[in-house]
């Protein structure tokens, strides 16, 4: 079967789109996008180019921008093209590239949906982008759910490609005479992605020339089993889980013994709730010691121990959401946030012109406990740069926040005073200085 076919068979099978869809074709130059461009128009689909130029590799961006526009008037399709002022946005936030130009690019893909009438966003990511992805997810520690590679569709955006190794649809460009381009930042061994694809997979693929098609095949077998898992719980939660009133208790007697306890809470709780991984593993702890109180986040919901149950509801605006940090953690979830915790050498550390949601503190100031909670009326600080105390409050409206971000402003104490207004302003008195020797980075980022 030709990749035309299996790419049409692929999107009937999995119902991508319809004769009807209006589709966002995301093409970046390369030859997996201008592939896919190809494809699309040739099955017929009433489709849209839309090229983002990060103006990050001088020359090779501007060539890219214009292969893809030339491309598409070739084909007769529309065209968008839009330039972001990458360097300019990493500066203002502190984000690193990739999580930078995956915010614009995404933003900008819905507004061409929400202002032209697009329904579907095509991202051309193949077999290879999914088998890399579940080495990645290894590496860095993950449950089943991260080893199921990238989602054929999430929400409005669709992966056609899938299917396809990265060897076929180079053949089809060649055979095609299809142009594209090479990113010449895929050749390096900066990111961890090019290590594995440079590194690691072709030496796999040496052992087992298969190694591609055994490998999708294995991450299609972990998907269907993900699923299976998913309406497992769909079906215990019926038995474990109560709704009295505004509040969800999870009974674990009521879970069959064969099962393993720990392992269900943890899908009840993060597929209904969002509660990331360490933090189910610390409530099971709580839940195996018999204590009580103690709260535990995610972005929408608290949780806590009580007579064996677990206990979880929305969290209200007046909830304090108090959560001790513990520095030999790598990082906490408080208030719909999560915050990364690093300690540094001062010698390492580059630069102290930081982003505001990072905060860089003199580690040997701070006295434990270290505590997350939500701002309260009379709570003061000494603002990074001045030497008197301010309220927060006055703090908060000097800087023109709203009152709905008000609500949901945390501070980080230490012992009983601030030092950290989060995402805002640092107290001066925990400063870096010229006799800081040891630093705490953190960093704060939305769920």
């Amino acid at each position: 079967m030709t990749l035309s076919k299996k790419f049409q068979k692929y999107i009937a099978d999995h119902k991508l789109a319809t004769a009807d869809s209006r589709i966002i074709l995301t093409v970046s130059g390369g030859v997996d996008s201008m592939v896919m461009m190809h494809l699309f128009v040739e099955a017929g689909y009433n489709v849209a180019v839309a090229h983002c130029n990060f103006c990050l590799r001088g020359e090779e961006s501007e060539e890219d921008e214009q292969t893809v526009e030339a491309e598409a008037r070739k084909l007769g399709i529309p065209h968008y093209n839009r330039r972001f002022d990458t360097k300019g946005e990493m500066a203002r936030t502190g984000e690193s590239v990739q999580m930078a130009a995956r915010r614009l690019r995404y933003a900008w893909f819905d507004e061409l949906c929400l202002d032209e009438g697009y329904d579907t966003i095509a991202v051309a990511h193949h077999a290879d982008d999914s088998i890399e992805t579940f080495f990645i997810n290894l590496l860095r520690g993950t449950g089943l759910k991260g080893l199921t590679g990238i989602s054929v569709l999430n929400g409005k955006v669709i992966r056609p490609l899938l299917f396809a190794s990265r060897h076929e649809i180079k053949e089809y460009a060649k055979h095609h005479s299809i142009p594209y381009r090479e990113d010449s930042s895929n050749r390096s061994t900066k990111y961890l992605r090019n290590k594995i694809r440079l590194g690691i997979v072709p030496r796999l693929r040496e052992i087992v020339p298969q190694f591609t098609s055994i490998m999708s095949s294995n991450v299609d077998r972990l998907t269907e089993t993900q699923l299976f898992i998913n309406h497992a719980i769909d079906k215990i939660a019926r038995d474990a889980v109560e709704h009295v009133g505004r509040e969800d208790i999870i009974h674990p007697d009521r879970i069959d013994a064969g099962f393993p306890s720990h392992f269900v809470i943890y899908e009840l709780m993060s597929q209904n709730y969002g509660f990331k991984g360490d933090v189910v593993d610390s409530l099971c702890d709580a839940l195996k010691a018999g204590a009580t109180g103690k709260r535990f986040y995610s972005k929408d919901w608290v949780a806590y121990v009580d007579r064996g149950r677990i206990v979880i509801s929305r969290i209200e605006e007046n909830d304090n959401c108090e959560v001790e940090v513990n520095l030999s953690k790598t990082k906490v979830y408080c208030g719909g946030s999560v915050i990364y915790i690093e300690k540094l050498d001062v010698d390492t550390v580059e630069t102290l012109r930081i982003p505001e949601h990072i905060a860089l503190l003199d580690l040997d100031t701070l006295s434990e406990p270290l505590t997350l909670r939500k701002w309260h009326d009379g709570d003061r600080f000494v603002p990074l740069g001045m030497t008197e105390e301010k309220k927060v409050s006055d703090f908060l409206i000097d800087n023109k926040v709203s009152m709905a971000e008000k609500s949901r402003q945390f501070v980080l104490t230490a012992g009983d005073h601030i030092v950290w207004v989060v995402g805002r302003r640092i107290d001066n008195r925990h400063k870096i200085t010229s006799h800081t020797e040891n630093v705490l980075r953190l960093t704060k980022e939305t769920l």
